[in-house]
């Protein structure tokens, strides 16, 4: 007690000292964020509230869109062993940039701007003045811990989801040094991640922001609730939102114009575009701590000429051959142009510094393959297929109708089936394997429906990943054990 008190009037004598000198220099916030009593100081903590750290390095390499090429270097030790834990299905030994660790990581500290958000609202004399921030910050917190669950707990399955242990879902702001959790189970977390989202969408207001594609606009929160409820196989919920997102089915102007422009303006103009605000098919852009181009052009785990030549020749039961083009940076690693790399030096004369990678979280591809999913599974099979049509006139080199238009027919024969259901699912997730290389969503399909992963090395050594095996769910973060979050069995 004694010492407290000393402690106390040591500090007020030198505050007394001080503030002859300094009251003019105090009479100023020393941050214009310090004191949130505007929506435009919100909306700049907000600007914080999408993970800044990359998930697809890890959960691509670890799909069947990646072998072994034999040699490689992905730019540093700690991206090497990253790569090369994915490829083998271990719990990856690097924390930095581009590992699971620093995913998760990033996510909670974007949850942490999301509950500052709220509870700066929650405080204010006129709250309804913040109808958007506080939209935006709950879509967006619902979407941190939906990606969390989807990587670091096992996929949602109704039979078990009330059973499967799922990850914290923070709500409030952390204020202890080290606060105890508890992991709820997935369909917990599930009702949580809806709460929020069906709470903020409906007040979502575009207007609100300076560059909507940076922030969770009215199409990009109808795309996140279109996947999630497609995620849940609620496909009634998947058709209303996905008709939101892109309204009147208005896609064919908003795809990507691979067989068109995209192929027309060459290798080394395609990647940089692809990632803009500017692009129509983007919906949702994030800027990732990332080093995800080294990787995908230098790492020995990569996607190889076999499994190029597999998914980007010829496309699946109409046949033509896909527009996306690939580059060979170094040999063997061939690549589609997606991904840029931008370097920011630590200061002007520095030699290091950080690498960030635009990363497009929700597009308008996505929301027609969900539709037509949700199409293919309500029986509504000539909807989907003629989404699949618009689709592939905008992919196929030499598109031309007569040859390439997709029917129930050529699907019963390409799969040799005549359950057109079944034929039609596996058409789309052929078509999204493809158009979503190096984006990681294969990962989410191979989860969704239980689908076994084999990789081989180039000295025949197998790895495979089965069905349940344990190692489908990413390990949480040892450090997160001093929360009282347990790791997932092994």
């Amino acid at each position: 007690m004694k010492n407290s008190v000393i402690r106390n009037i040591t500090y007020t004598v030198a505050g007394l000292v001080m503030f002859s000198s300094c009251n003019k220099y105090l009479e100023k916030e020393p941050d214009n964020r310090a004191s949130l009593n505007t929506p435009e100081k919100v909306s700049q903590l907000l600007g914080t509230a999408y993970p800044a750290g990359n998930y697809i390095p890890f959960i691509e390499t670890s799909t069947d869109n990646v072998g072994d090429i034999g040699f490689g270097d992905a730019g540093g030790a700690d991206l090497n062993i990253a790569n090369e834990d994915a490829f083998f299905f271990r719990d990856t030994r690097s924390i930095s940039e581009d590992s699971p660790e620093f995913y998760w990581f990033a996510c909670y500290k974007a949850i942490a701007a999301c509950n500052e958000a709220l509870e700066t609202i929650n405080e204010q004399p006129n709250p309804n003045d913040y109808q958007a921030q506080r939209a935006e910050a709950l879509v967006a917190r619902a979407y941190s811990h939906f990606m969390l669950v989807n990587i670091f707990a096992k996929f949602y399955d109704p039979a078990t989801a009330a059973s499967d242990p799922g990850i914290p879902y923070v709500t409030v702001p952390e204020k202890n040094f080290i606060k105890q959790y508890d992991r709820g189970t997935v369909a917990s977390v599930y009702e949580m991640i809806e709460k929020d989202l069906l709470a903020g969408l409906p007040y979502i207001n575009d207007n609100a922001y300076t560059v909507p594609k940076y922030h969770f606009n009215r199409a990009a929160a109808n795309a996140f609730a279109a996947r999630f409820y497609l995620y849940k196989k609620d496909y009634d919920k998947v058709i209303t939102y996905a008709s939101q997102a892109v309204p009147n089915n208005n896609f064919l102007p908003n795809l990507r114009p691979w067989n068109t422009e995209y192929i027309s303006i060459g290798l080394n103009d395609i990647a940089p575009r692809y990632a803009k605000a500017t692009e129509n098919a983007n919906l949702l852009l994030a800027e990732t701590n990332s080093y995800w181009f080294r990787t995908n052009v230098g790492a020995r785990y990569a996607m190889t000429p076999d499994i190029r030549n597999q998914i980007l020749r010829t496309v699946p039961v109409t046949g033509g051959q896909w527009a996306m083009p690939t580059g060979s940076y170094v040999d063997n690693h061939f690549v589609v142009p997606k991904i840029s790399e931008y370097f920011v030096k630590v200061s002007v004369n520095a030699e290091i510094g950080n690498g960030y990678v635009m990363v497009p979280l929700f597009t308008v591809e996505e929301v027609l393959f969900n539709l037509a999913e949700a199409y293919a599974y309500k029986g509504q099979f000539n909807s989907a297929i003629s989404l699949l049509n618009t689709y592939l006139s905008t992919r196929i080199l030499g598109y031309t109708a007569a040859s390439h238009t997709l029917t129930e027919d050529k699907i019963r024969s390409y799969y040799s089936t005549s359950d057109v259901q079944l034929g039609l699912i596996a058409t789309i997730l052929a078509y999204k394997r493809t158009e979503f290389i190096h984006e990681g969503l294969r990962w989410f399909d191979i989860l969704r429906y239980k689908a076994p992963v084999t990789h081989q090395t180039v000295t025949g050594e197998t790895h495979t990943l089965a069905p349940n095996d344990p190692r489908r769910v990413f390990q949480i973060p040892p450090t997160a054990k001093q929360s009282g979050v347990d790791q997932n069995p092994r």
